[in-house]
């Protein structure tokens, strides 16, 4: 392994998360969980958000814990389970379920639903399906910056199958080569649809190895520990706000519901038994909220009141979503580049 390559182990130790950036980020994670329930349980329901949804119930607090530390003129780039990183990144919760509606006040104008987030207020460039295919994009992006003279910090969000892609090691050997501002996080729940590790990856293959083989800072760790996503976090965005060049950083963490959509899919018998309420048990807001009562900056009752208020925040957007008008004809070809 390249002295460049860290594992999870060599970065446990460190000095706690300071008292507000820890309480941000519980809340984070609190609000992204609850807004996406909230969805999952009148998605199937109403049957009335026709684009397919992929939900992040699980894995929040990567998003979380990466978001809480960028500028919002700061950008992100995201895959199709893009709502933890819309939202971490400050994007406009009414402006997201509009969308999902497929309705003209959406952030995508009702034209992108789920999968097609953006937002260039909050430096959301953009969420694309197509697996691997924002990598070369937040590269992109990170080029244009250097380019201007104005570098700026690009971080692109995907999971462990866009590492399988061609164009994740075109585009980070491209980033070490002109030493650009560039953090790659990559969300490694284990499965790509239905697919385990075992049976797309070579065993004994470390993602963290891959990338630190082209040159890059490479840093791996628990996803579902908050202080440890921020401090590996911090150590990358240090390195590439310096000009020192890109980092690659891993996340080990678990989707709850199925690939696509707000069900369970146990019965599939994909996940080995047990595997699910095993990561269950490391809940990273059930976790973190202890942690931070034990450490005096929480307590339950806060908790559930400001549960009670995302509910409502939650509610309330579903109703705008609801109520808003969908795109006219007339908009039909607007934003091609040939009518």
């Amino acid at each position: 392994m390249s002295a460049d390559a860290i594992t999870a182990a060599d970065n446990a130790a460190g000095g706690q998360v300071p008292p507000e950036a820890a309480r941000r980020m519980l809340d984070g994670i609190l609000r992204v969980r609850l807004i996406e329930q909230g969805i999952a349980e009148v998605y199937a329901k109403e049957q009335l958000m026709r684009c397919p949804t992929h939900f992040s119930i699980g894995q929040e607090a990567v998003a979380v814990g990466v978001c809480s530390q960028m500028t919002v003129d700061e950008k992100i780039t995201s895959a199709h389970r893009s709502h933890a990183h819309y939202l971490a990144k400050g994007g406009d919760l009414k402006a997201m379920v509009a969308e999902l509606y497929g309705k003209a006040t959406g952030c995508a104008n009702g034209k992108g639903g789920s999968m097609h987030l953006v937002d260039n207020n909050v430096g959301f460039i953009g969420a694309v399906p197509v697996v691997g295919a924002t990598i070369p994009i937040g590269v992109g992006c990170a080029f244009a910056s250097v380019l201007k003279k104005d570098p700026t910090l690009t971080v692109i969000f995907f999971g462990d199958g866009a590492a399988e892609t061609g164009v994740f090691h075109e585009s980070l050997a491209f980033a070490v080569l002109h030493k650009l501002p560039v953090v790659m996080v990559c969300e490694n729940n284990l499965y790509s649809v239905l697919s385990a590790l075992d049976v797309r990856q070579p065993p004994g293959r470390k993602l963290v190895d891959l990338a630190a083989a082209h040159g890059a800072l490479a840093l791996g760790g628990d996803g579902n520990d908050p202080d440890e996503v921020y401090r590996l976090t911090g150590q990358a965005f240090a390195h590439a706000r310096s000009g020192k060049g890109p980092v690659f950083l891993e996340f080990a963490t678990y989707r709850w519901l199925e690939h696509c959509g707000p069900l369970n899919d146990e019965h599939l018998g994909y996940r080995p038994e047990g595997e699910l309420d095993d990561w269950k048990s490391r809940d990273p807001l059930a976790m973190y909220s202890k942690r931070l009562m034990e450490r005096g900056l929480a307590d339950a009752a806060e908790i559930e009141k400001r549960s009670a208020e995302i509910r409502d925040e939650v509610a309330a957007a579903l109703d705008y979503g609801r109520e808003s008008p969908f795109p006219a004809r007339s908009e039909l070809d607007t934003y091609l580049y040939a009518s």
